[in-house]
């Protein structure tokens, strides 16, 4: 893979470039994806539930200490 050179920019050039490049992919994939009726329907219910209790959250901790510990030693 060919190197861009981007690795000589500061941590705050990079995350600036990560941010841009996160917007303009997210705004191409909102044009070109189409929810079916109840995907749409299903994404309200989830914004109106969050809405309705924006403090049911997990920390990134809770939700690590919930999921099983990986297999094989590690």
């Amino acid at each position: 893979m060919k190197k861009l050179g981007i690795d000589g920019l500061g941590v705050e050039q990079r995350l600036a470039l990560i941010e841009e490049i996160w917007d303009s992919i997210d705004a191409e994939a909102a044009a070109s994806v189409q929810l079916s009726n109840a995907q749409r329907a299903e994404l309200l219910v989830r914004v109106a539930e969050d809405d309705a209790d924006p403090n049911d959250v997990l920390t990134l901790e809770e939700v690590e200490a919930s999921l099983p510990l990986p297999r094989g030693g590690n």
